[in-house]
């Protein structure tokens, strides 16, 4: 404290508040999470900053299992759906809170052409491909290792998908960080090279209620997508190949309103999603990062904003939730009691000219950057 006190006369008095902000732990531990049906043992691993958020990851999927965060009257409650058990997310999950990829979101018929040779993925979404196939990322033990920075602390998992792996080609490393900040954002760092051209596309899965999991629909929570354009899709979620204007339909979101405004309006496109299930393109300010969506629960006071590099983010509003997920506390997640906001290049993106680039080459980095910021007000 004499060390902060003398630099506090040499630089002014805010400097103390900036050294003991970065200097303000965030605590990391571990505990056993079970094991997976050939033995391999699993772990969950606990973050907590100096503002007592918390978060807990399991290094199976990087399911990111509990959220808790505070509300306007600094009660803490958790904003994930998911399960208390191992078991209950190897039994079946879909998709919580997990990593996905190698390729997140849908790509046509399972197929895609790189150097004129055609490739052909596992169709386990009707005719189409989804989140990395029938065991994607989401269904694989990472390799952990804790990290730490300056205001934040986390744990860096790791994975090597092997050539051939769910039909892809090229071994791909993947390191995925995920970091808790004491400025209550989850930050997650997503870093992956590869020995032969493949797609990819890796987001993050998590079920928002920012009223607190198993506590109802999301219908009231106030959403603003920071998008001018949305992908039409088909009604098996692959994109028609353009890039259409929000104003006029159902998918603006440039004002904040409340999700269930517009979600029962008649239009193709959401008969299609049974609800919101598109992605939208970021407006690009020029900025390394953008601010893609801004998410406003009244009752709670809780705001979640998600911050990322990326072209895309999906919108999704927990449309298949049926009430067959009986989740954390035998609490029972039915339609709507959750949404997704997952950053990612466009679907279909390796089959559909003009859209971002998704596939990586030998001698590139792929590199994706999201943050949830957690406020209240």
């Amino acid at each position: 404290m004499e060390t902060l006190i003398k630099l506090s006369k040499l630089a002014g008095a805010g400097l103390i508040s900036i050294i003991l902000s970065n200097c303000s732990t965030v605590k990391v531990s571990k505990a056993p999470f079970g094991k997976t049906s050939d033995g391999t043992s699993v772990e969950l691993f606990t973050l907590e900053n100096s503002n007592g958020m918390k978060a807990k990851i399991t290094n199976y999927g990087g399911i990111v299992t509990q959220l808790h965060v505070p509300d306007k009257d600094g009660n803490l409650g958790d904003v994930v759906l998911g399960y208390d058990k191992l078991s209950s997310y190897i039994k079946a999950s879909p998709y919580f809170g997990c990593i996905t990829g190698r390729y997140a979101n849908r790509i046509a018929k399972g197929q895609f052409t790189i150097n004129g040779k055609t490739y052909q993925l596992a169709t386990n979404n009707g005719d189409n491909h989804l989140h990395g196939g029938e065991v994607g990322f989401d269904k694989r033990v990472w390799k952990v290792t804790e990290v730490t920075g300056i205001g934040k602390a986390g744990i860096a998992l790791t994975y090597l998908s092997d050539d051939g792996e769910e039909g892809y080609p090229g071994d791909l490393k993947c390191t995925v960080t995920y970091w808790l900040t004491n400025q209550n954002e989850l930050e997650i760092e997503y870093k992956a090279s590869t020995s032969k051209p493949t797609p990819i596309n890796l987001t993050h899965h998590s079920y928002f209620n920012l009223a607190g999991e198993g506590s109802g629909d999301i219908l009231n929570h106030e959403v603003e997508l920071f998008a001018d354009n949305y992908v039409p899709t088909d009604d098996g979620g692959i994109p028609l190949g353009e890039i259409a204007t929000v104003k006029g339909t159902p998918f603006d979101f440039l004002t904040p309103h409340k999700i269930g405004k517009r979600i029962g309006a008649q239009d193709q496109q959401i008969e299609f999603g049974k609800g919101y299930d598109h992605n939208w393109v970021i407006n690009d300010t020029g900025k390394a990062l953008n601010i893609a969506a801004r998410v406003t629960e009244p009752k709670t006071g809780r705001i979640m904003e998600v911050i990322t590099d990326q072209p895309g983010i999906q919108f999704y509003t927990g449309n298949y939730l049926d009430g067959s997920n009986i989740g954390k506390g035998n609490k029972v997640y039915n339609h709507r009691n959750a949404f997704c906001l997952e950053t990612q290049v466009h679907p279909d993106s390796p089959n559909q000219d003009g859209f971002p680039e998704s596939i990586l080459n030998p001698g590139e980095i792929y590199r994706h950057v999201c943050i949830y910021r957690f406020k209240t007000k």
